[in-house]
């Protein structure tokens, strides 16, 4: 069986599966019970030391009984155009399936090749496979990431989600801005998310651009929101915010958020 290799284990995550499992049980919080259950969530996708915590928090209000489909979509890093994986993947606590029947309906070209060395949906796997055992994924990973692509691509899974009868959680993968100051960083970002509160997605899209937000993942962000609004979301809210700073002491860091859609 043909299956997604684990490729930034050992580096982003621990590939041994006990110390993997020993990191996610210390850094897995109390489940979020002061509001509705998340339909959607954004997690970021660095090294677990430094964005762990951040992405456990968000994964958090989803309740670890859902046992449906992850759609999770992440930037490409590496230019490949926007792809779907079909094919299950591999983390150090076991396998995890891919709803190829939903990735099929949601219609978006499978490149498996194009998946092999992307991190931004890897990382996220093991927080899958720990919380939500029984849970399977449909990999999308974003290459044009303007409002118009989002707003199709919301609309694909939207409708794949209807015609299928699936239950879904929707995992958007992003760091905020990259290697700034940490007060600029803080500032910029955090203005940004504030759009998100109210799920308006051009204008996150506006202070993207007017701030020079470096967030790799604006466009996954905006996909999840939009998707999730039709399925009748109507606010985001902030579960967390920090940096690598916070870690690493350095002057300029990442920003990583924990956003849940309700």
């Amino acid at each position: 069986m043909q299956t997604r290799a684990c490729t930034v284990a050992g580096m982003f995550y621990p590939g041994d599966p006990a110390h993997l499992e020993q990191f996610l049980g210390m850094v897995t919080p109390e489940p979020v019970t002061d509001m509705p259950d998340a339909l959607g969530i954004v997690a970021p996708h660095a090294g677990y030391p430094y964005s762990g915590a951040v992405a456990a928090r968000a994964y958090a209000a989803i309740p670890p009984s859902f046992d449906g489909t992850f759609i999770i979509i992440g930037p490409s890093h590496h230019g490949f155009t926007t792809s779907a994986s079909a094919i299950p993947w591999e983390t150090p606590l076991g396998i995890v399936d891919v709803d190829a029947d939903l990735v099929q309906a949601i219609g978006v070209p499978i490149d498996d090749d194009a998946h092999a060395t992307e991190h931004s949906i890897e990382v996220q796997v093991p927080f899958i496979k720990y919380h939500f055992p029984r849970a399977r994924i449909a990999p999308i990973m974003m290459g044009d990431q303007s409002l118009r692509s989002a707003e199709k691509l919301a609309k694909a899974i939207v409708a794949a989600v209807r015609k299928t009868g699936r239950k879904v959680r929707i995992v958007a993968s992003s760091d905020f801005s990259h290697y700034i100051p940490e007060d600029l960083a803080h500032h910029v970002d955090l203005q940004a998310i504030e759009a998100l509160k109210t799920l308006d997605v051009p204008e996150f899209y506006r202070k993207i651009e007017y701030l020079d937000v470096s967030a790799c993942g604006y466009g996954p962000i905006a996909t999840m929101v939009l998707a999730c609004k039709a399925f009748g979301a109507t606010e985001g809210r902030l579960l967390t915010y920090t940096t690598s700073g916070e870690v690493t002491g350095d002057p300029l860091v990442v920003g990583y958020a924990a956003i849940a859609v309700v």
